[in-house]
């Protein structure tokens, strides 16, 4: 998808500067809505809620609808862990002596044990799992796609309602944006 569409720019009327050349925002937000739903949303490798809830605990205690708002909010929204992954895991790191579980109001709320400690530990000094996980996984680009499917929606809302002095101020915009991104690239 990204080298299809690299020749020519954005104009106000699309990709490629002309009137029909090439497809719009609104085309290309599409085009990556379709692929995620071909391929689906990419998923946690083996290994990671468990890393993450260690990681986490690690933090503070916290109960499982906790820990699965915070993996969300951590990896930008990318990864949002179901309970039906949360939960069994926190069960089995009970069961494996590394999580201690109290419950109060009605929710228990795990932390974590001598054990536990140790094992959240050895991971010290590597990525954090919502660092790693995310649309890249799906794209080979790190955590961009976010913005960029962010950027999309806002480039499609301008273009559908926005006036033409409004769609030539987005186009400008744009065009800074790119250019800033090349500069990016451009340092030492």
């Amino acid at each position: 998808m990204v080298g299809s569409y690299m020749s020519g720019g954005f104009s106000a009327r699309g990709f490629g500067g002309e009137s029909g050349a090439g497809p719009n925002v609104a085309d290309l937000f599409e085009q990556l809505r379709s692929m995620l739903k071909q391929h689906g949303m990419p998923r946690a490798a083996h290994g990671d809620v468990r890393a993450a809830v260690l990681a986490l605990l690690a933090e503070k205690p916290m109960h499982g609808y906790q820990l699965m708002a915070e993996i969300e909010k951590r990896s930008g929204g990318a990864w949002k862990p179901s309970a039906g992954s949360v939960y069994p895991t926190l069960q089995l790191l009970v069961d494996e002596g590394l999580l201690a579980q109290e419950v109060a109001d009605g929710r228990k709320t795990y932390s974590l044990t001598e054990s536990g400690r140790a094992a959240a530990e050895s991971s010290t000094g590597k990525a954090a799992p919502w660092d790693t996980f995310g649309l890249h996984d799906l794209l080979g680009v790190g955590p961009l796609p976010k913005s960029v499917v962010d950027l999309a929606h806002a480039a499609a809302q301008v273009r559908r309602t926005g006036t033409s002095e409004q769609v030539d101020q987005a186009v400008a915009v744009l065009d800074d944006a790119r250019r800033k991104l090349y500069s990016i690239l451009a340092q030492d």
